[in-house]
């Protein structure tokens, strides 16, 4: 068996209101300790906050870092440069009946610029090896599909 590694966050609300769902308040905070606070909410089809961040995000969010992270130790151990990286990424959520809902997909849009010309095949290919690799991808039931750009900067 592998290493294994233990995370640990606090997610704190103090909204009762008394009022119902519709009045209840879905504001909170996700906190790690030495860490600064995030401000959260429900998506604001679930009456949430726009100005807070909402599980959805976090989960779209977690898939891109996961991968831009191990895209990158994969183009380092084979010596690609990579200059910059940016993922404009989209995930799909489902409702179901009861009250229920899931992803049902989730792409990465990738643009990564890298510093030679003979690296740009290497870069493309490297979004396999990585997605491969990905903790967050690896841990979710839906997929997780990559439409990358590569160019040279």
């Amino acid at each position: 068996m592998g290493r294994q590694h233990t995370y640990r966050t606090t997610v704190r609300w103090t909204g009762d209101t008394g009022s119902g769902y519709r009045g209840y308040e879905r504001a909170h905070d996700v906190l790690s300790e030495g860490k600064p606070t995030l401000a959260a909410s429900a998506d604001p089809a679930f009456l949430g906050d726009p100005e807070r961040w909402n599980p959805e995000e976090f989960l779209l969010a977690s898939l891109s870092q996961c991968h831009m992270l191990t895209y990158l130790s994969v183009c380092a151990r084979d010596r690609v440069t990579v200059t910059a990286y940016e993922d404009a990424a989209t995930g799909t959520m489902e409702e179901q009946a009861g009250h229920s809902g899931r992803f049902t997909e989730v792409v990465l849009r990738p643009v990564v610029t890298v510093a030679d010309a003979g690296m740009v095949e290497r870069a493309r290919s490297a979004h396999h090896d990585a997605h491969q690799q990905c903790f967050i991808a690896n841990s979710v039931n839906f997929p997780v599909r990559h439409e990358p750009t590569v160019s040279v900067g």
